[in-house]
Formats: structure tokens, sequence, C-alpha cells
């Protein structure tokens, strides 16, 4: 069991990928946009300010 819980944390400890960031950002902008809250005139940048939060998030996790 010992291995186990080893290997568990192994893959809970590998870095996040920016295809990563990126999916988590689509989803977040997508439910903005489902909740009416999100229009094409301010997408751009609301998407931007949403990777870069994400983004800054995981990256700063990995540093601690």
């Amino acid at each position: 069991m010992g291995k186990e819980k080893a290997d568990a944390l192994q893959q809970y400890n590998r870095p996040v990928t920016d295809e990563a960031i990126f999916k988590v950002s689509k989803e977040i902008v997508v439910k903005f946009i489902e909740a009416g809250r999100l229009t094409p005139a301010n997408f751009e940048e609301t998407f931007e300010r949403v990777y870069s939060t994400v983004k800054r998030t995981v990256r700063s996790e990995d540093n601690d």
C-alpha cells in the first residue's frame, strides 16, 4: 500500500501544462457566457484576465 500512496502523490505533483491552463480558462469563460455575464464585446479582455489569473495561481503553487 505504501507504493500506491507514493504513486498517487507523484501523479498529483506533475507540472501543469499550458494546455491544461487553457482548458480550465476556456471552461470558466464558457460558464460566464452561459450565465450571460460575458458578451462578444468584452470576450478578449475577459479571457485574457481569466487565463492570466489561472496561470499565475498554478505557477505560484509550483514555486511554494
